[in-house]
């Protein structure tokens, strides 16, 4: 059985809009839906019973909230088959749980915290950092003009080989029938400034070169890697799957071919990202991940990007292997 998509949700705007595009992903994809809310408030929000001595009141406001949700999902997309599930516990916990056995899990940028922002700062940013499977999180502005449809927009790491980001926005591209444009971000280094004599264009040309040889080397090795999953998929003997299951992989179309764009680009990694995700439908980027550390696992790309991205933002695990 392919894993769900699951969506945090605590009834705020931003969670809606994430309940929106979660219902949208799940049906492009033809997975399940798993809307959760989980929550500890009434340990830091004076919350108390209002309404039945037996049944705490925030516990009949997060049943009716994920009532809620699951009934808005079968009212726009009915073809998604949608379960939700209250979880008394912390959000960060839960949710990281949950994406041990999730496809990819779902969060608006912003929720009902007293201080605007928090739940990207608290929330987002710690599953982001800690989750087994990606995470998009939805911003809380929306975008001035409508994004191009279809257009996903992936960074290109230092990684030899394509990374788990960019595998993951090849299948995104495949699935909305769109195009993926591959960003490669370079700077001079600085002790090139202070070593090389100031010759206009032949340092600044070398390293741009050397970005857009590692952006071909890479995007090469994923184009054989994605022919090879196809023929992977061509020789496996029909009837393997359950008449419950989708045919084919999720979040691919099986079409068959992407049309990637590389683009390679001076400046900091961040800002050249931010600018190449205007009017995109999902920008994607990859999260290292450490086996000997457990706290929060975000570089200062992933923070930038989350924080001031124009479209939705993917992280990726390095250990992905969805």
């Amino acid at each position: 059985m392919w894993l769900p998509v699951v969506v945090g949700v605590d009834g705020s705007e931003g969670s809606l809009r994430a309940l929106d595009w979660a219902a949208a992903e799940a049906s492009r994809s033809r997975l399940p839906l798993r809307v959760v809310h989980a929550s500890l408030w009434e340990h830091y929000e004076g919350l108390r019973p209002t309404v039945d001595a037996g049944v705490p009141g925030e516990q009949l406001l997060a049943e009716h909230l994920v009532a809620s949700a699951r009934d808005r999902v079968r009212d726009l997309r009915p073809e998604v088959s949608v379960v939700a599930d209250v979880q008394p516990e912390d959000p960060v916990a839960a949710l990281v749980q949950e994406s041990h056995e999730a496809s990819l899990v779902v969060l608006g940028s912003r929720g009902r915290g007293r201080i605007a922002g928090m739940l990207l700062g608290s929330v987002g940013l710690a599953l982001a950092g800690r989750s087994h499977c990606p995470v998009v999180v939805i911003p809380a502005r929306q975008p001035g003009a409508p994004p191009q449809t279809g257009r996903i927009v992936v960074g290109i790491s230092d990684d030899a080989g394509p990374s788990a980001a960019a595998v993951f926005a090849l299948a995104q591209a495949a699935s909305r029938h769109g195009e993926l444009t591959a960003v490669r971000a370079w700077r001079r280094p600085a002790h090139a400034l202070l070593t090389h004599p100031p010759l206009p264009g032949i340092p600044s040309s070398t390293h741009r070169r050397q970005a857009e040889e590692h952006l071909d080397e890479v995007l090469k090795a994923l184009e054989t890697l994605e022919t090879r999953k196809k023929q992977q998929q061509a020789q496996e003997p029909q009837g393997t799957q359950g008449a419950q299951e989708p045919q084919g992989a999720p979040g691919q179309d099986g079409s068959g071919t992407v049309v990637i764009h590389r683009s390679v680009a001076q400046g900091p990694a961040h800002q050249v990202l931010i600018e190449a995700a205007e009017n995109a439908e999902l920008l994607v980027v990859g999260a290292r991940r450490s086996s000997g550390w457990h706290g929060l696992q975000l570089g200062p790309v992933n923070h930038a990007v989350l924080h001031y991205s124009p479209c939705p933002v993917a992280i990726v695990p390095d250990t992905y292997q969805g």
